[in-house]
């Protein structure tokens, strides 16, 4: 494990120094304040990148910190290549840089693409008439011959896609927050200009980007109805749902795209990309965006984020969508973000939830693929309190209290138990309240503890880089019964067993003989024990054998 502040050498390196790396999600605004003023900065993240790098992973993606109105927090951006006042200067982003590359660290920024805020110059100038040179830079269209919108598309947070605009006398189109109007991307004038961004970022030194909402980036010219769902309505909490998204999302034209975009990236060395893609069924437009080498580096969808258990049949199904097909993308998985309830609320019923962390940890790191570590995760934090009247996320607001929303997941991170805003803040309110059983969580308190989650994800962490299977090996689904999944993940140093119960109960079951002799490398409660590969699992634990060459 590494314990210093200098980790250990990449999982891989060259040009694919990303194929297998952990990538540690930062939320900038609930990481770490330094002005007192509320909110978390990037000073706080240069300040804390000795912390992150002694996890042992190998690179950070920051949320978004560009100029912002902040009525979604960052993602709706007014400008691409300014960073809001808020979070600091270009002084403090060079400095994370400069920090995280000498700690052996990769940065990969968020890139908003299918929409902006619409205080955004580029939208000021392009709702000011229909002949300017930046008119066709939004999507616009007339009214239906009664005044209503132009098609059916609903939006995410709720209502009509459509917002009309006086001095256009148009509607222009918003999947989002009506401040959130979204680009045409099919015009190659806009995909100039965010290329142009993108160069801007690279110059600056990023080693990649998360690409958020990229299949909402286009949309059907002829505005097309969208067909019903069918979903039943005690099923929906938003009219977005109750619809087939054929027409306002996931165009065909998004992969051309996206090859322009990998020949920008292609000028600079070893960058990675990786893609957001939701819906209800979302893994073809993964394989397309990934396909052959020549679009993104990988994508991850939402199986996890909103799963509200943890089952056999959702991982057997998830990783059997990847299989190492020749010109198959790389996946990455994520089991908690910035926009979805934590995950060891989900999957535990709170009595367990220390339990449900380590197994969930331990699955995370096992996954053929990138981990994405969402902050506060490496702690096993559940979801935040916040009472109705302390609410910012739109979304939470307008479907309270139908879900958790994204507010309980950003608070802020507690840094030390006893002192004031646990650490995040000297200010005497931040921008969330910090939930106030997060301190007995908190970083001051875990770090000394042998047994805390804090520290078995960093025992984890290291032990996985002595495993090269773990990292980039081909992965291999067993057949299991019950709650049992198991799969063998495989390289010339040596194969390793992924064997996980996540029933209740315990079951026995026999591994694959090569592993007759193996001994456990980790489990669900203990990292590095070389106990003999036991017979009976017991529920809800799980661990990692290497084979009788390991």
């Amino acid at each position: 494990m590494a314990t210093s502040t200098q980790p250990e050498a990449f999982a891989a390196s060259g040009a694919e120094w990303w194929r297998g790396a952990v990538i540690y999600q930062i939320y900038p605004r609930s990481f770490r304040d330094t002005n007192g003023d509320g909110v978390g900065d990037l000073k706080g993240i240069a300040d804390s990148l000795d912390y992150i790098a002694t996890l042992g992973v190998d690179g950070i993606w920051i949320s978004p910190f560009f100029t912002s109105p902040m009525k979604d927090f960052g993602y709706d951006v007014s400008d691409y290549c300014g960073i809001d006042p808020s979070y600091g200067t270009f002084e403090d982003f060079d400095r994370i840089i400069e920090r995280a590359h000498a700690l052996g660290l990769k940065v990969i920024i968020d890139q908003v693409y299918s929409h902006t805020s619409d205080e955004h110059a580029w939208f000021q100038e392009s709702r000011a008439d229909r002949t300017n040179p930046k008119a066709d830079w939004y999507v616009w269209a007339d009214p239906k011959p009664d005044g209503s919108p132009p098609s059916n598309w609903q939006s995410v947070f709720g209502g009509s896609a459509w917002q009309w605009d006086g001095p256009r006398k148009q509607y222009y189109l918003h999947n989002f927050l009506t401040s959130q109007p979204d680009l045409n991307v099919h015009n190659p004038e806009v995909q100039e200009a965010v290329l142009d961004v993108m160069r801007f970022w690279l110059d600056r030194g990023v080693d990649g980007f998360r690409l958020d909402a990229l299949n909402f980036s286009m949309h059907d010219p002829q505005l097309r109805d969208n067909p019903p769902s069918g979903a039943p309505m005690e099923q929906v909490t938003r009219p977005f749902d109750m619809q087939i998204k054929r027409y306002n999302q996931s165009h065909p034209d998004i992969p051309a795209f996206l090859e322009r975009l990998r020949d920008v990236l292609d000028e600079y060395d070893g960058r990675f990309t990786v893609a957001e893609v939701g819906g209800p069924d979302p893994l073809a437009e993964m394989k397309a965006f990934t396909e052959g080498g020549k679009r993104l580096d990988s994508a991850y969808n939402f199986d996890f984020l909103y799963a509200p258990e943890l089952t056999a049949e959702r991982v057997r199904a998830s990783l059997s969508h990847w299989d190492g097909t020749p010109g198959e993308g790389w996946p990455s998985w994520a089991f908690s973000n910035h926009d979805a309830p934590r995950s060891v609320s989900r999957w535990s019923d709170g009595e367990d939830r220390q339990r449900i962390a380590r197994l969930s940890m331990l699955l995370l790191l096992s996954l053929r693929g990138n981990p994405i570590i969402y902050q506060g995760e490496e702690l096993g934090l559940p979801q935040g309190f916040v009472a109705f009247e302390d609410l910012l996320d739109p979304e939470a607001i307008a479907n309270w209290p139908h879900t958790l929303g994204r507010d309980g997941a950003r608070t802020p991170m507690p840094w030390a138990a006893g002192a004031p805003q646990a650490g995040f803040s000297c200010a005497n309110r931040t921008w969330l309240k910090v939930d106030r059983d997060h301190a007995a969580l908190a970083i001051d308190r875990q770090i000394e503890d042998p047994s805390s989650v804090l520290s078995y994800t960093r025992q984890l962490l290291s032990q996985r880089r002595t495993l090269p299977a773990l990292v980039d090996g081909a992965s291999e689904l067993l057949e299991t019964p019950g709650e049992i999944v198991a799969f063998v993940r495989s390289a010339p140093q040596g194969d390793v067993l992924c064997a996980f119960n996540l029933g209740d109960s315990p079951v026995e079951w026999t591994p694959p003989a090569e592993f007759a002799e193996g001994r456990i490398a980790a489990d669900a409660g203990e990292v590095g024990s070389g106990a003999a590969i036991p017979v009976v699992l017991d529920g809800r634990w799980g661990y990692w054998a290497a084979d009788s060459r390991g």
